[in-house]
């Protein structure tokens, strides 16, 4: 059996995510200590009691999430299942950092403290209304692609997330999305609709993002990993902690390059995928990706249960 851990991106949060483990184990409560300590609040409170406006806001959901995954990582550790026996460590978007952590190679707190500059940063990049992004369902990489670049007309229409499984996101300008939209409608796209987020992640709009999150990483302390850490830019693993802040810069406007991460775990012999945190997105994704895929969760007591008698 070879196991990857998976850790979520926004959209995956919830009111109460987490609350579970904090209530079982002190060292999944430890983490959500720490994170608040470093944030200076309680955001511990938003992601256990609401409301979810607040969690749901850029600058909350992306380190509330963090600390739910960290918060089930120590767990599992605890539990005879450590990043240290694990092949790879992925994660989508934010849990890029969540992956980091998990693997020793960011801290805690600086990955706390780094997620609320990132959610903070991306969300002030555009102003509301300007941006938009659009996932566009049934259609691969490059008719996704195409229709992006015949939607911009001068504007900025980038493939942000190549998801897998027939799902890519186009993010940019408001008026570019919404031409993608009718384009990939016109093309035979099972789907094509405009989603509910707050700025155009992942796109040439978040190029003010990527500065702040350079000046944020400089001087930050980055370890090599207890595992190899497969990067959103590259689909490629990373252990040199020069090249991973490079990709967590590049990140910022660059495509999450999911569907190849899968595939390349699965290439390198990866059978099994735990999805650590909130949600089963990446769950479902791997099982469409990576034929013949076993899959677990690892959110609540009972997810950690079920691994722990699994891969333990």
């Amino acid at each position: 059996m070879t196991i990857a851990f998976t850790f979520p991106g926004q959209g995956s949060q919830a009111v109460g995510m987490g609350r579970s483990l904090a209530e079982a184990y002190p060292e999944a409560r430890a983490i959500f200590d720490e994170v608040d300590e470093a944030l200076g609040e309680r955001l511990s409170a938003i992601i256990f009691d609401g409301p979810i406006e607040t969690l749901t806001l850029t600058e909350n959901a992306q380190p509330a999430l963090m600390a739910v995954s960290l918060a089930a990582t120590r767990v599992l550790a605890a539990r005879g299942v450590p990043v240290g026996r694990i092949a790879y460590v992925a994660g989508h978007s934010l849990g890029e950092y969540s992956a980091l952590a998990a693997a020793g190679s960011l801290s805690v707190s600086d990955a706390a403290r780094l997620l609320r500059v990132r959610g903070r940063a991306m969300q002030e990049a555009v102003p509301v209304g300007v941006g938009a992004m659009a996932a566009l369902l049934g259609l691969d990489l490059e008719a996704a692609t195409a229709i992006a670049a015949d939607a911009a007309e001068g504007e900025v229409c980038d493939t942000a997330n190549d998801n897998g499984a027939g799902q890519v996101v186009v993010s940019g300008n408001k008026a570019a999305v919404e031409r993608a939209v009718e384009l990939a409608k016109a093309r035979g796209a099972r789907r094509a609709v405009l989603l509910p987020v707050s700025a155009p992640f992942h796109c040439a709009l978040m190029a003010p993002a990527a500065t702040v999150m350079a000046e944020a990483l400089q001087d930050v302390a980055i370890r090599a990993p207890a595992s190899p850490v497969v990067a959103n830019v590259t689909a490629e693993p990373a252990t040199d902690p020069e090249t991973i802040r490079r990709n967590l810069i590049a990140q910022v406007t660059g495509m999450v390059r999911w569907r190849e991460t899968i595939v390349f775990l699965a290439g390198a012999g990866v059978d099994t995928f735990v999805e650590v945190g909130a949600g089963k997105v990446l769950s479902g994704l791997a099982k469409r990706i990576a034929d013949g895929a076993d899959t677990l969760t690892a959110g609540t007591p009972d997810d950690i249960d079920a691994v722990a008698a699994k891969l333990a």
